[in-house]
């Protein structure tokens, strides 16, 4: 039998730490690339939290939002369908003749007392009155023109009736006023 030669075995040593080298680096590559892997499967977790923490914030802020819209004009229509108790409050007011006034001084009064009380429900609302004036220019946003007219010593657009008072919920127009507008050319 031939002896082993030195250079043979120390081959056989080489070749045994090149293949234990060579597992350990398949290994190390197995390991590397299961990291790159749950490192991007981090990153794709992180960015879903993320994208959900910003949808449940966008969330709560229509939320907010929506109450505040709620608070402030949920009850536009009970608003909008309480104005005609006002106006006949108020024709019922300004129609007393002096006479009657005095026949009637309580009834007056009380009638101008429950108009007073339902202007205080009102403002506690945030229903304010949009009362123009003669003479103030007619505002598309704020007045509903019931008809035009030539009046003497006027300009077109200026008011010349206010035949109805307009209202504002908050910062929204709930009626707009109903006036009458000059038509009088500038001259």
């Amino acid at each position: 039998m031939a002896e082993p030669r030195n250079e043979d075995f120390l081959d056989d040593i080489a070749n045994a730490e090149a293949e234990e080298l060579a597992e350990e680096l398949a290994e190390m590559d197995d390991a590397a690339i299961e990291l790159d892997e749950l490192r991007a499967e981090r990153d794709q977790y992180k960015d879903r939290f993320m994208r959900a923490l910003a949808d449940a914030e966008n969330a709560r802020k229509r939320g907010d939002k929506a109450r505040r819209e709620a608070e402030n004009y949920g009850g536009s229509k009970l608003a909008r369908d309480m104005l005609p108790v006002y106006d006949n409050l108020k024709r019922a007011v300004e129609s007393a003749s002096d006479e009657q006034r005095e026949v009637a001084a309580a009834l007056i009064e009380g009638v101008e007392l429950t108009m007073r009380s339902l202007l205080g429900v009102f403002e506690k609302h945030g229903i304010r009155i949009v009362s123009p004036e003669v003479g103030d220019r007619f505002d598309p946003q704020m007045h509903e023109a019931m008809f035009e007219a030539p009046v003497p010593g006027t300009k077109a657009g200026d008011i010349i009736q206010v035949s109805a008072e307009g209202f504002m919920l908050h910062d929204r127009l709930l009626r707009a006023a109903q006036v009458g507008v000059s038509s009088t050319p500038a001259g």
